[in-house]
């Protein structure tokens, strides 16, 4: 039986004397003190790609693993550090497999998701790779008939695509528009590209993949989405009032 990354990480931490108990973690270098995921990542995570014993492609599953054991936002951000820093890029194929993993697995992604919103999509050097690799590069293999492993990932990644540039997520969007499973995350992804600080959407187009949605009339906040983007408004900040006025319209 294949090891999980997360049992790896477990071994490596155990390695170097850190361990979990029922009520939290033991450092070696605070011994008698119980310690949290957090501070363990915080600790820890920047030492993965430092061990001189693992090729790079070996640290970032390492990294990943550490993801999986402490579910902490921290790791994501040191793995985004190492990819940017002085002995970067990671290999490609590690790093965005590693995404892609934990994207279709069934349990909890938050915390990868969250790092793909606000370290990937939102940065205007990464955003177009992180997009194609986590789905773009993949959405016609999902509309064929993909598992329910890609379908769990391409609806993850369009509910935070709200900051990826429109011309690089508009086909992924167009081609998700012809699936039922991705309405919902679809129109959430539109939703997050008209109010997120960095959301990116062209009203017209935006406005003919919503009108090919067919949800539910009182689904909160469709008609006022409707209302802004048909009035020509790309986003909440360069338009701050005219979500109010279409808010007030649409329930009056």
């Amino acid at each position: 039986m294949e090891t999980q990354p997360s049992e790896e990480a477990r071994r490596w931490l155990a390695g170097e004397g850190v361990v979990e108990t029922a009520d939290g973690w033991i450092d070696p270098g605070e011994p008698g003190q119980l310690r949290t995921a957090n501070e363990i990542a915080h600790s820890w995570a920047e030492v993965v790609f430092t061990d001189e014993s693992l090729d790079a492609a070996g640290q970032v599953r390492l990294a990943f693993g550490l993801l999986d054991l402490l579910d902490d936002y921290w790791v994501t951000c040191v793995i985004g550090f190492a990819d940017r820093g002085a002995d970067g890029p990671l290999p490609a194929g590690a790093l965005w497999d590693g995404y892609r993993r934990r994207l279709e697995a069934d349990r909890d992604a938050k915390t990868v998701t969250y790092s793909l919103w606000a370290d990937w999509f939102e940065d205007r050097d990464t955003t177009a790779t992180a997009f194609a690799e986590v789905l773009g590069n993949d959405i016609d293999r999902v509309a064929a008939g993909g598992s329910e492993a890609l379908l769990r990932r391409a609806s993850r990644v369009l509910a935070c695509s709200g900051p990826v540039p429109w011309p690089v997520k508009q086909r992924a969007y167009g081609t998700a528009a012809r699936l039922p499973a991705l309405h919902r995350p679809l129109f959430k992804g539109l939703l997050a590209g008209y109010h997120d600080a960095y959301g990116d959407l062209e009203p017209k187009a935006a406005l003919a993949i919503l009108a090919r949605l067919p949800l539910p009339a009182d689904t909160p906040d469709l008609a006022a989405l409707r209302s802004v983007l048909t009035a020509g408004h790309s986003n909440h900040y360069r338009s701050p009032h005219a979500w109010d006025d279409a808010l007030r319209t649409s329930t009056g």
